[in-house]
C-alpha cells in the first residue's frame, strides 16, 4: 500500500501546528488581556473556520492565493512561492482550520491566570514580556498544550479546504482524508477501512490526551 499520504499528512499537520501555536498564542494573549474596539467582531472572525463549510474556506483561500489575485501573483512571480496545488497550500488550509481550536482553550487558560499575580510582578519591575514569559504562560500551559493537541488533530483531519486549494496530487498533496475519499471512489474498501481506522484511533487518542491536560491529570 502507498504510505505517502500518511507521511504527507504527518508533515503537513506538524508544520501547520507549529504555525498555529505561534500565531494562535499571540492572538490568544491579545484577546485575553486587551480591550479594543471591534473585539467582538475579531472574536467572530477567529471562530469562522469552525462554522463555515470547508469548501467555502477553500474558496476564500483559492481566491486569496491563486494566480488571479495580486497577492498570489506576487508570491509566485516575485518570490517563487507556489501555494495553489502544492503542499504549502495544504499547510495553510490546515493552519486556518485548526487555529480556532487552539485559540479557544489557550485564551481561556490565560484569562484564568490571576491578574493580581501579574500586577505584583509588574510592581517588582518585570516588563510585560517578562510577566508573560515567567508567569502567564507557565500558569496557562495546560490549556496551551491542550489547544496544540486539538489543533494537531484538526490539521490531520482537514479535507474540504485542502482539496480546494491543494488538489489531489499523489505524493504531493494527497493527504490521508483525501486518500480515503479516493479509495472509496475507486472501490478500494480495504485501503479505505485501514486509513479510516488510523485516523479514528489517532483522533480518539488526541481527544483523550487533550481532556486529561485540561483536567490537570497529566
Amino acid at each position: 500500500m502507498d504510505l505517502s499520504p500518511l507521511y504527507l499528512t504527518i508533515k503537513i499537520s506538524l508544520v501547520a501546528t507549529v504555525f498555529t501555536v505561534i500565531v494562535g498564542l499571540f492572538i490568544a494573549v491579545i484577546m485575553a488581556r486587551k480591550n479594543f474596539s471591534g473585539k467582538g467582531f475579531v472574536d467572530i472572525l477567529i471562530m469562522q473556520p469552525l462554522v463555515i463549510p470547508p469548501t467555502v474556506l477553500g474558496y476564500y483561500l483559492l481566491t486569496a492565493f491563486g494566480h488571479s489575485s495580486p497577492f498570489g501573483r506576487f508570491l509566485e512571480d516575485t518570490l517563487g512561492i507556489k501555494i495553489v496545488f502544492s503542499w504549502k497550500g495544504a499547510v495553510i488550509a490546515a493552519f486556518i482550520s485548526s487555529l480556532p481550536l487552539f485559540i479557544k482553550p489557550a485564551r481561556a487558560s490565560i484569562e484564568a491566570v490571576g491578574k493580581d499575580i501579574e500586577n505584583a510582578a509588574r510592581l517588582l519591575g518585570k516588563t510585560e514580556i517578562e510577566v508573560l514569559r515567567t508567569i502567564t504562560l507557565p500558569l496557562a500551559w495546560r490549556g496551551i498544550v491542550a489547544g496544540a493537541v486539538m489543533a494537531l488533530a484538526r490539521a490531520t483531519g482537514e479535507f474540504g479546504a485542502t482539496l480546494m486549494i491543494a488538489g489531489n496530487i499523489p505524493g504531493s498533496t494527497r493527504t490521508l482524508p483525501i486518500a480515503i475519499y479516493d479509495a472509496m471512489q475507486t472501490g478500494n474498501d480495504a485501503t479505505a477501512n485501514l486509513l479510516v481506522g488510523i485516523i479514528t484511533v489517532f483522533s480518539f487518542i488526541v481527544l483523550f490526551a487533550a481532556g486529561r491536560f485540561l483536567k490537570g491529570r497529566f
